[in-house]
């Protein structure tokens, strides 16, 4: 279940930050009754980067999967072999 908070409960800093490290899910910051902020637990800020990273890596190699396929590829071996031999 989500956790929503006031901008207000954050003057009292360490209820808070016990809030934030004992919620299983994110905690909403609110002003006005708007969002303002999202706070998570350092570890699952370091996960979610992890996460995109790998998502970041995943879709390139389908890309990389995908142009060699096509034929648009060329060997790495040999390209560096030719790169050399222009010298």
């Amino acid at each position: 279940m989500p956790v929503c908070v006031p901008v207000k409960d954050l003057r009292d800093t360490s209820a808070f930050l016990e809030l934030v490290e004992s919620s299983a899910s994110p905690v909403t910051v609110t002003r006005n009754g708007y969002d303002q902020f999202v706070a998570i637990r350092s570890k699952d800020y370091d996960e979610l980067c992890q996460q995109a990273a790998r998502n970041r890596l995943l879709e390139r190699m389908l890309i990389a999967e995908h142009e060699r396929a096509e034929g648009k590829s060329v060997d790495a071996k040999e390209e560096i072999a030719s790169f050399w031999q222009c010298r």
